[in-house]
């Protein structure tokens, strides 16, 4: 959640915040009203807390009626004390949930939507394919993609990687993962549920609660759609050691999203399933080094694409495209030959201390005061990945060429449909 103080010191900032995401900005304004009726019930109460304990304290010195009569009153105030607190309670919770209802504050992404992004740049040059074909008949024809007996045992969305399509995903991920820990991150293989303090933490519990699969009734866990969640709680409730730098995690695990409201959206092959593998850097560092942290994940997350031979391009999205949680994203798009359009492959999102806050995550300061940390991540690799190596990487005669940094790792440079094999 956002910092009080900031909503307080500076409201036009959260407001004009709100409008670049085109969110309202008349919730700061609900915040500040609560803000203020919180402060005013904190200061009855304890004014009539104080008022019973002077009480107490003329209690034990008198005797006779004139403590009886100060004992009758006690029993007045303490009802008073007791409805005050309940204000207070009332007060916090309408405080907290008023604070919780505002997003993050954007730091310079372009106003609008989701078409109001910014292109950055763009990083090699689509090579002219004839006739290509798409990322499914290539999977299928390579016997790496079994959709539909994925969809037989499972339902839609669904899907098996098979033979060299597994050890291709492995290989891209045990790629990420070397690279990852060679730049200094800690692999992690983090639990895929979580409980609703950490999924809510993380701001995925917002307007689109709907994404996520929600195991109820005695459980009540969440199963997280990136490693980001469980890696955010990691350090929940915790003051971390900042003194020597950032704390980088890579977080491998499988993901799952209900992808509600997408439907009849990329319903065809792997771009959009309810189930897939991915690699996620996620970052710990001081509110100030956020900016500089943010610029290092999306140089490592080019560092893969680079490993992957892949034309793409990288934007700034548009503040009303953003996460409740992120003050700033940069998305990396690769080229999709049969699509003649870019598809997001990376997402690294700064979320300064929005999760920290939530999940009372912070760190001393050079004085040893405890501050509030801030958080990061950005995707090193998943599964939808491979939907740009087919199609980029296409021969004439339907077989696969993969680059050699990604050969090394698959254990093959070449993917051969079935009628090519030799055995």
């Amino acid at each position: 959640m956002i910092d009080l103080k900031i909503v307080r010191d500076d409201p036009d900032l959260v407001r004009a915040s709100q409008r670049v995401r085109g969110e309202d900005p008349g919730l700061v304004d609900v915040l500040l009203d609560a803000d203020s009726a919180r402060r005013a019930a904190i200061v009855d109460a304890d004014s009539l807390r104080s008022e019973q304990k002077a009480l107490g304290k003329q209690v034990g010195k008198a005797s006779g009626d004139e403590k009886a009569a100060l004992l009758s009153k006690g029993k007045e105030l303490a009802e008073q004390v007791k409805a005050a607190v309940a204000r207070q309670n009332e007060a916090d919770d309408a405080a907290s949930n008023a604070q919780r209802a505002i997003s993050n504050i954007v730091e310079g992404a372009p106003p609008g939507g989701e078409d109001d992004y910014v292109v950055l740049e763009y990083v090699g040059q689509p090579r002219e394919i004839e006739n290509p074909k798409d990322h499914l008949e290539l999977g299928e024809s390579l016997g790496l993609i079994d959709m539909e007996r994925g969809a037989k045992v499972s339902g839609s969305r669904f899907y098996f990687l098979t033979g060299q399509g597994a050890m291709l995903q492995l290989g891209l991920l045990t790629m990420a993962a070397q690279k990852a820990t060679a730049n200094g991150f800690t692999l992690m293989i983090p639990p895929v549920l979580v409980r609703p303090e950490v999924m809510g933490g993380t701001g995925f519990l917002g307007a689109h609660a709907d994404e996520v699969y929600h195991l109820d009734k005695e459980d009540d866990l969440y199963l997280v759609g990136t490693s980001e969640v469980p890696l955010a709680g990691y350090h929940m409730d915790e003051i971390i050691d900042l003194s020597d730098g950032p704390k980088r995690y890579a977080g491998w695990s499988t993901c799952f999203r209900r992808e509600a409201g997408s439907y009849g959206k990329d319903t065809r092959g792997i771009i959009r399933v309810h189930q897939f593998d991915k690699v996620e850097g996620f970052v710990y560092c001081k509110p100030e080094d956020a900016a500089a942290e943010h610029q290092k994940l999306l140089g490592w997350e080019k560092e893969m694409l680079a490993a992957i031979d892949v034309p793409y391009r990288v934007i700034d999205v548009a503040g009303g495209d953003l996460g409740s949680s992120a003050a700033r994203k940069f998305d990396c798009e690769a080229w999709v030959p049969t699509q003649q359009t870019y598809r997001e492959l990376t997402s690294t999102s700064n979320c300064t201390t929005f999760q920290a806050r939530r999940l009372s995550i912070r760190y001393r300061d050079d004085s040893g005061k405890p501050q509030i940390a801030a958080t990061l991540n950005g995707t090193l690799a998943t599964t939808r990945w491979i939907v740009a190596i087919l199609e980029n990487h296409q021969q004439a005669d339907g077989s696969v060429v993969l680059p050699d940094e990604l050969a090394r790792y698959v254990g093959t440079d070449v993917l051969k449909p079935h009628a090519l094999k030799t055995q």
